[in-house]
């Protein structure tokens, strides 16, 4: 049996939250780009830099998290190096000046849903008085917010850490110290529940969680096998979260 928590740290996607794929280039963030830069660039031509954008960029992350103490980039580097390198300078510059709004339209999704048994897990661990935080990669931190505000589940959280904001990706282990340090407990007093390996558990681990919780989702599934990295505990969804803290802790409903 894990032992009993003291406060919970969650990963944003595929934890309190997740979304069908979005295409890497969404007709209306398409739009938005053509107005700004005053049709310059052409549609077809902005289409096709978002969707190889969103490959490099995806790509970066992975190596990013393959080095000892990933760090995010800024809104302005992610627009300037995977996506308008190739836009005349006025152009470039019209962008760079609005990366953060479209940062934020590039990582918001309409279809984001709560994971199941998520409300019923959190309500149960803020009874039992466990603060609890958010700790996620993202582009932009402020559209997690907003969706979590906007389904009732902001008020849940003493913290949300996020790498654009914060700094560390994920397997830095700084991120969850952060997280552990804005809540008000030892780190190793903290279970962190995310679901990936390379990122999540890995990252818990570096940082010396009290336990490494992977919840199950479609990117776990697509994850490259890592026998090295294996969680305290797998689960599906938040009803297996409450279980397993019903599990250490007893008194949890």
């Amino acid at each position: 049996m894990l032992r009993s928590p003291r406060a919970l740290l969650l990963d944003f996607g595929g934890v309190l939250a997740d979304a069908p794929p979005q295409p890497p280039a969404p007709p209306e963030l398409v739009r938005r780009l053509s107005q700004l830069v005053g049709g310059v660039v052409a549609d077809q031509q902005i289409a096709a830099d978002l969707t190889e954008g969103a490959r490099r960029y995806s790509a970066w992350r992975d190596g990013a998290g393959r080095t000892a103490d990933p760090v995010e980039l800024s809104h302005s580097r992610v627009w300037a190096e995977f996506v308008t390198g190739s836009w005349p300078g006025p152009a470039r510059d019209a962008v760079d000046r609005e990366a953060t709004p479209l940062s934020y339209a590039w990582t918001w999704r309409a279809d984001w849903a709560v994971r199941p048994g998520i409300p019923e897990a959190l309500r149960a661990a803020t009874a039992a008085g466990l603060p609890l935080a958010v700790v996620s990669n993202t582009l932009c931190g402020a559209a997690h917010r907003d969706f979590l505000a906007a389904v009732g589940l902001a008020g849940s959280f003493a913290a949300q850490l996020y790498s654009d904001e914060a700094g560390p990706r994920k397997p830095n282990p700084r991120l969850a110290l952060l997280a552990a340090d804005a809540v008000g407990v030892p780190i190793d007093r903290c279970w962190f529940v995310g679901d990936t390996l390379g990122r999540d558990v890995e990252g818990a681990r570096r940082a010396g969680a009290g336990a490494a919780i992977l919840m199950r989702s479609p990117r776990t599934d697509r994850e490259p096998p890592q026998p090295a990295v294996v969680p305290d505990a797998r689960i599906e969804d938040g009803h297996g979260l409450l279980a397993l803290l019903r599990q250490a802790r007893g008194s949890v409903d």
